[in-house]
C-alpha cells in the first residue's frame, strides 16, 4: 500500500512545493512509482510540473468535492514514473464549501482509497495555511514532512504546526507520523544558516533529515521551464541533494 506523507508548514517561502516537486521526481528516478497531489490554490507544483493551469479541468477541487473519481483527475507529467493531481485557483472555494459538510476532514482519505495501492508514495504539496485542506491532507497522510528554511524566523510557527499534528493525531488520525523535518535554503556561507541548523538538530535530533537542501540558482530556475530539478539539470547541487533525500526516505521506510 502507498505511503502518504504530506508535505507542510503554515509558514510560506519555505520551500514546500520545490521539495513536492522535486522530491516526486527523485522518488521517480529511484524507481518508486508517485502520485503528487497539489493542495495548495497557487498551483505552483502544477505549473512547476509543467501542466496548463488553463487546461485543468479535474483536480484536487473536484476530488473534494465528490464530484469525479480519482482516477479522472491523475495526470502524466514529463517527470519519470510521477503522476499529479493538479490543482486550479477554484481550490479557493473548498475552504467555504467544505464547511457545512459531513465528515469534511476525510474527503481527501476516502477519495485516495480506490488508488493507494497503485503507487509507492503519495506527496500532498500542502498550501501555507492550517485550513480545512490542509486539514485533509494531513487525515489522509501516513506522516508528515516539514520543511524548515535556514533563515532568521526559522522556527516561528512550528510549536503551532505541532500542536496541529498532535490534535490530528488525537482526534483524525491515530496513523500520523513526523516523517522528518527537513533543512531548506542553506548558505554555507552564512553564519545563521549554520546557527539554525545547529538549534534544529539539538531541539529535534533525529527527526531531521540528514540531507540538507543548500540554496541553488538551478533548483529556483527549473519552475519557470515547467521542470523538475533532475530533467532541468541532473548534475546540479539540487539534484544532487533531492536525490539524497529521496534515497534517505526509501532507507526509512524499508
Amino acid at each position: 500500500m502507498g505511503k502518504i506523507i504530506a508535505i507542510a508548514n503554515q509558514k510560506g517561502g519555505v520551500g514546500k512545493t520545490t521539495t513536492a516537486i522535486n522530491l516526486a521526481a527523485a522518488l521517480g528516478i529511484l524507481e518508486k512509482k508517485i502520485l503528487l497531489i497539489d493542495a495548495d490554490p497557487q498551483a505552483n507544483a502544477t505549473s512547476g510540473l509543467g501542466v496548463e493551469l488553463n487546461e485543468v479541468k479535474n483536480g484536487t477541487y473536484q476530488l473534494l468535492d465528490h464530484s469525479i473519481k480519482v482516477s479522472e483527475a491523475i495526470h502524466q507529467t514529463k517527470s519519470a514514473n510521477v503522476d499529479l493531481i493538479p490543482s486550479h485557483i477554484d481550490l479557493v472555494a473548498s475552504e467555504i464549501e467544505l464547511v457545512d459538510l459531513k465528515e469534511r476532514e476525510y474527503r481527501l482519505k476516502n477519495a485516495l482509497k480506490e488508488i493507494q495501492n497503485q503507487y509507492d508514495y503519495i506527496l500532498i504539496d500542502c498550501a501555507p495555511s492550517l485550513g480545512l485542506i490542509t486539514l485533509n491532507a494531513l487525515v489522509a497522510a501516513h506522516a508528515v514532512i516539514i520543511p524548515i528554511q535556514c533563515e532568521y524566523f526559522a522556527l516561528e510557527g512550528l510549536g503551532k504546526l505541532l500542536n496541529t499534528i498532535k490534535s490530528v493525531q488525537k482526534i483524525h488520525n491515530k496513523e500520523l507520523d513526523i516523517e522528518g523535518l527537513l533543512l531548506t535554503m542553506y548558505d554555507t556561507r552564512l553564519r545563521l544558516s549554520n546557527q539554525v541548523v545547529e538549534e534544529v538538530k539539538k531541539h529535534f535530533g533525529k527527526m531531521v533529515f540528514k540531507t540538507i537542501i543548500q540554496r541553488n540558482i538551478r533548483l529556483s530556475e527549473a519552475p519557470s521551464f515547467g521542470e523538475d530539478i533532475i530533467t532541468y539539470d541532473a548534475s546540479s547541487r539540487g539534484a544532487k541533494s533531492y536525490l539524497s533525500l529521496g534515497s534517505e526516505i526509501i532507507k526509512r521506510n524499508k
